[in-house]
């Protein structure tokens, strides 16, 4: 059987507190069976109260004016779950991503799952059992020379990571669903792709 379908995601948020943070952007991108992209997807997402923070405006660029004719939460969230509807959720430190995403459709009283979910920062640790490198997003696209043209954009990040998606999956001996459905096994799963309980305490020092 080939491999499915990956919704390769990223969100860039006000700060790494999913308790007292808010999700500021969101980027999605399809990679088909094949290793082909299929559509992306990228909005901001409007806050409940204009005056709120957006945290740290020289990573992600992103003010509170250009949050104001963004979508609200629960639209956003309703348009994500199509999206990763019969595909695999995926992302850069997936967990960190999926904790912001299942508390904001939570609180939208919105339904999304994302229990079962890929970690590509997780698989590129796993190939380097020495610990002899780093392993930030943009340190795992440069050692597959795969650009990164503005870090810290949810659907520029979010096509990076597409980009060596491939190369982690193939590098790991995962060809087809049957590898897949292996690695995402309870144990193995959680120790291999799905990225752990350990949290660093800023998003760029989750690549160490």
């Amino acid at each position: 059987m080939p491999l499915p379908r990956f919704a390769v995601v990223d969100v860039e948020t006000s700060g790494l507190s999913t308790r007292r943070h808010r999700i500021l952007q969101v980027g999605v991108v399809t990679v088909e069976s094949d290793g082909s992209i299929g559509d992306e997807w990228s909005t901001l997402v409007r806050r409940r109260w204009p005056w709120s923070r957006v945290g740290p405006r020289g990573v992600h660029g992103i003010t509170r004016r250009s949050l104001r004719g963004a979508p609200r939460s629960a639209d956003v969230m309703r348009e994500l779950g199509r999206r990763l509807d019969g595909a695999v959720f995926t992302a850069h430190n997936a967990d960190f991503d999926a904790e912001f995403l299942e508390r904001a459709a939570k609180r939208a009283g919105v339904s999304l799952d994302l229990r079962t979910r890929v970690c590509t920062l997780r698989l590129s640790r796993r190939l380097d059992a020495d610990r002899q490198l780093t392993h930030g997003l943009t340190d795992v696209c440069a050692r597959y020379g795969v650009t990164v043209e503005r870090h810290h954009d949810a659907l520029e990040d979010a096509r990076a990571t597409a980009a060596v998606l491939p190369h982690l999956l193939a590098a790991s001996g995962i060809t087809d669903a049957v590898d897949l459905d292996a690695a995402l096994r309870p144990r193995l799963g959680a120790e291999v792709l799905e990225g752990g309980n350990g949290r660093a305490q800023t998003r760029d020092s989750i690549g160490r």
